[in-house]
C-alpha cells in the first residue's frame, strides 16, 4: 500500500486501486557497524608503548621502569571492553578524548578549579566547616571521656565514683547536643551549597553548549549532552561539598586519633599504625585506576542516554517499522556495556574496601594484643587503653572515608573534565558581536565564488565556487535535484555556518561582518519540517519575536491572520491560541503546524524570508492554504525559495538552477523554458515539479 500526497504519482500507478490518505514522513535509523573498532585501539596501544620504550631506552633507563610502562599500556588495553554486538557503535565523546586514558596524577590546576566552583558558596561552606570542627571535636571527644569513665568505676571509693560519674556524664550530654545541632548546621548547609553549586553548573554548561555553532551539533549526539547536564554535573557538585565535608571530617578524626593515640602511648601508637603506609600506597594506585574508569563509565552511559532519546523521540517511526524489540536490544547492549565497565569497578572498589577493612581490623587485633600485655606490665590502665582501642577503630573508619573520599573526588575530576571541555569551548561563529545597522537591511544577498562543505563531512563539498546575487524586493527560485546544495544557501546566509572560501553579502557587508543577532532578527525562516515546542501555539508564535515578552495579542493575531492560522485556531481548537501543541507539535496537523510557522516568521516582520519547501511534505488542501500565505507574505520583501511547485517557480523572478554545487541556469521562467536542452526544462518535463 503506498501512501501519497502528489496527484502526478497517483497517474503513474494505475495498475491497481488506491485510497488516498493523508501522508507523513519517515525516517531511517543508520546503525554504525565497527566490528574493528577495538582491533584498532589495540594497534595504537601498542605503537604507543613501541615509542614510549624507544624514548625510555635512549635515556637509558632501568629495565624496571620500561617494564612497568609496559604493564600500564597493556592493562590500558586489556581495559577496553570488546563489543557486545555486531551492531554496536564506538563510544564517542567531544574530541574523542575519553579514547585517550592517561594515567596521570591529580593536576594542581585541575583539583584548584574544581574547588574554584564553590567559590560562590564560600560563606555557607566556611560555616559548616566551622561546624563540622566543632562536631568532629566532640565526636573525637568520646573515647577519651569513655576512658575517663571507666578509670572512675575503677576507684575504690563508690561515693565519689557516683559523684564524679554523674558530674562526668551531665557534662558529656550537653556536649553531646552541642555536637548533634552542629551536624545539623553542617549537613544543612552543605547540601544547599551543593544543589546552588549543581544550578550554576547545569546553567553554564548549557549556556555554552547553546552558544556553540551548529556544526558542533553536527558531531556531538544530544543525549550526550544532556548526559552531561544531567548526570556529571551532579557529580562534580557533590564532589566540591558533601564529599570534601566528608573529607575533611576524616582527615580532622584521623589527626585527632593520632594525636591522641601518641599522647596516650606512643610505643603502642608506633605499633597500631605501621599498616598504613602500604594502605596508603594502595590507594595512590587505586585512585588512578578509578579516575580513568570513571571517564568511561561516563562516556558509556552518555551513549546508552543517545540511544534512548533518539528512539523515544522518535517512536512513531520505530512503530511504524515494528522495531521494538530491536531497540530493546541496541539499548540493552549499550547497558551491557555500561555493566561492563561497572562492574571492573566494582571489583576494584571491592579489592581496596576489603583490604582496608583488613587493615583496620589488623590494627585493632595487634593494638588489643600488645596493650593487654602493656596492661598486665601496668605500663598502662585500662581507661586508657579503651580510649586507645576506640581511636585506632575511629582511625579505620576515617581512613575508610578518605578512601571513599579519595575515590569521589578522582570521579568528580574525571567528570569535570569532560564539561570544562564543553565550558571551555570557544565557539567558531560567535553569539553576538559586531556590525549592528540603526535602518534594516535593504535585502539584496549575494553569494560569491562560495566553496563549501559541511564540518562533519568535510571530504563532501557541496558547493564549488557558486556565484549567485538576489536582488532586495525580488522572489529568486532556487531548483535542483536533492543535494544539490540548495537548504545549504539558506544555511550560509543565516550564517548557521562559514564558507570556507568565497563570501555571502548582504547589502554588500559579508553577513560575518554582522552582528548575528541583528541579522538573524530580519530574516524569517520556514522549513520544509517545521519544528514547534511543546508549549502553547502563542509561545510558539512570539518565539520568533526578539522580544517575546513585548509582544501584544494584535500582533499574534495579525501574525496569525497572515500565515492562515487564525480560522483554525480560533474555531478547532477550545483554547485558541493557548491551547499545547504537544512535543514538537505532534498535536497539530503537518498543514496546521506549517502555518504556524509562518506566523513565527512573520512576528518579527522580516526583510528577508527563506522558505525552505515550505509545502512539500503536505496535503493538497494545506498545501493550498500555506501557499496563499505564502504568497501574500512575499509581496515587498526579498524571498529565497527552495521551489518545488511550479506555480511558485512561475511567479518567481528568477529561477537559479543548480547542479554539482553551482548555479547552471538562471532567468526568468520564460526565459528558462525557451532553453530546450536546459537543465531546467529537464527538470520540468521529468515532472520534477507539481502544478
Amino acid at each position: 500500500m503506498i501512501l501519497v500526497n502528489r496527484l502526478w504519482f497517483v497517474c503513474r500507478t494505475n495498475k491497481y486501486p488506491m485510497k488516498v490518505l493523508s501522508a507523513g514522513k519517515g525516517e531511517r535509523v543508520i546503525l554504525d557497524n565497527s566490528k574493528i573498532y577495538s582491533v584498532l585501539l589495540c594497534k595504537q596501544c601498542v605503537q604507543n608503548f613501541s615509542k614510549s620504550v624507544s624514548v625510555q631506552s635512549s635515556k637509558h633507563l632501568p629495565f624496571s621502569r620500561v617494564f612497568s610502562g609496559y604493564v600500564r599500556h597493556v592493562l590500558q588495553c586489556i581495559r577496553r571492553p570488546k563489543s557486545t554486538n555486531a551492531n554496536s557503535a564506538p563510544l564517542k565523546s567531544s574530541g574523542n578524548k575519553s579514547e585517550k586514558l592517561e594515567a596521570s596524577k591529580i593536576s594542581k590546576q585541575e583539583f584548584k578549579r574544581l574547588l574554584g566552583l564553590a567559590k560562590p558558596e564560600r560563606w555557607k561552606l566556611a560555616g559548616a566547616i566551622v561546624l563540622l570542627l566543632v562536631s568532629s571535636t566532640v565526636t573525637m571527644a568520646i573515647p577519651f571521656a569513655l576512658g575517663k569513665v571507666i578509670d572512675i568505676i575503677y576507684t575504690e571509693d563508690s561515693k565519689q565514683m557516683k559523684s564524679n560519674l554523674n558530674a562526668l556524664c551531665a557534662t558529656l550530654l550537653g556536649v553531646f547536643i552541642l555536637g548533634g545541632l552542629c551536624n545539623f548546621g553542617r549537613v544543612y548547609l552543605m547540601n544547599l551549597s551543593g544543589q546552588r553549586i549543581t544550578r550554576a553548573l547545569r546553567e553554564r554548561v548549557f549556556g555554552s553548549v547553546m552558544k556553540q555553532e551548529v556544526a558542533y551539533f553536527d558531531q556531538n549526539r544530544t543525549g550526550e549532552l544532556i548526559n552531561r547536564l544531567s548526570t556529571d554535573t551532579s557529580v562534580v557538585s557533590q564532589c566540591v561539598t558533601m564529599n570534601i565535608s566528608d573529607g575533611l571530617r576524616s582527615t580532622i578524626m584521623v589527626c585527632a586519633g593520632v594525636s591522641m593515640m601518641f599522647y596516650m602511648s606512643p610505643e603502642l601508637a608506633l605499633v597500631g599504625l605501621a599498616i598504613v603506609p602500604p594502605v596508603a600506597g594502595m590507594a595512590i594506585v587505586y585512585g588512578r585506576f578509578v579516575r580513568n574508569i570513571t571517564k568511561r563509565v561516563q562516556d558509556s552511559l552518555a551513549e546508552a542516554t543517545q540511544v534512548a532519546e533518539e528512539r523515544i523521540g522518535n517512536i512513531r517511526t520505530v512503530k511504524a517499522f515494528s522495531q521494538e524489540q530491536r531497540e530493546i536490544q541496541t539499548y540493552a547492549d549499550r547497558m551491557q556495556h555500561v555493566l561492563e565497565l561497572a562492574t571492573k569497578e566494582s571489583l576494584a572498589r571491592g579489592i581496596f574496601y576489603g583490604m582496608t577493612g583488613l587493615s583496620g581490623n589488623a590494627i585493632i587485633l595487634s593494638v588489643l594484643y600488645y596493650g593487654g600485655v602493656m596492661v598486665s606490665d601496668a605500663n598502662i590502665t585500662v581507661g586508657n587503653l579503651s580510649s586507645f582501642l576506640l581511636y585506632a577503630a575511629y582511625i579505620g573508619v576515617s581512613l575508610g572515608g578518605l578512601s571513599s573520599f579519595y575515590s569521589e573526588l578522582n570521579r568528580g575530576l574525571g567528570a569535570s573534565t569532560r564539561l570544562w571541555d564543553i565550558i571551555d569551548r570557544q565557539p567558531a561563529i560567535p553569539c553576538k558581536g559586531g556590525l549592528v545597522l540603526a535602518e534594516p537591511p535593504k535585502g539584496e544577498v549575494r553569494f560569491d565564488q562560495v566553496r563549501f562543505s559541511y564540518p562533519a563531512r568535510p571530504d563532501c563539498p557541496i558547493l564549488h565556487d557558486l556565484q549567485l546575487t538576489i536582488p532586495s524586493g525580488k522572489v529568486t527560485a532556487v531548483v535542483g535535484a536533492s543535494g544539490s546544495g540548495k537548504s545549504t544557501l539558506a544555511a550560509l546566509l543565516l550564517r548557521l555556518y562559514d564558507p570556507q572560501h568565497g563570501s555571502v553579502t548582504l547589502d554588500g557587508v559579508p553577513v560575518s561582518s554582522y552582528d548575528p543577532v541583528w541579522l538573524r532578527s530580519h530574516i524569517g525562516s520556514v522549513s520544509q519540517e517545521p519544528v514547534l515546542f511543546s508549549g502553547s501555539i502563542r509561545d510558539n508564535i512570539v518565539y520568533g519575536a526578539e522580544h517575546p515578552e513585548n509582544v501584544s495579542d494584535n500582533q499574534v493575531e495579525w501574525a496569525a491572520k497572515e500565515a492562515n492560522a487564525h480560522t483554525f485556531i480560533t474555531k478547532e481548537f477550545p483554547d485558541g491560541f493557548n491551547t499545547i501543541v504537544g512535543e514538537r507539535g505532534v498535536m497539530l496537523s503537518g498543514g496546521q503546524k506549517q502555518r504556524v510557522a509562518i506566523a513565527r516568521a512573520l512576528i518579527k516582520n522580516p526583510r528577508i524570508l527563506l522558505l525552505d519547501e515550505a509545502t512539500s511534505a503536505l496535503d493538497a488542501e494545506s498545501e493550498h492554504l500555506v501557499q496563499e500565505a505564502l504568497e501574500r507574505i512575499m509581496k515587498g520583501r526579498t524571498v529565497l525559495t527552495i521551489a518545488h511547485r511550479l506555480s511558485t517557480i512561475k511567479n518567481a523572478d528568477q529561477i537559479a538552477v543548480l547542479s554539482g554545487g553551482r548555479v547552471v541556469e538562471i532567468g526568468t521562467y520564460e526565459e528558462l523554458m525557451a532553453e530546450c536542452e536546459g537543465a531546467f526544462s529537464k527538470l520540468v518535463r521529468h515532472q520534477t515539479f507539481q502544478s
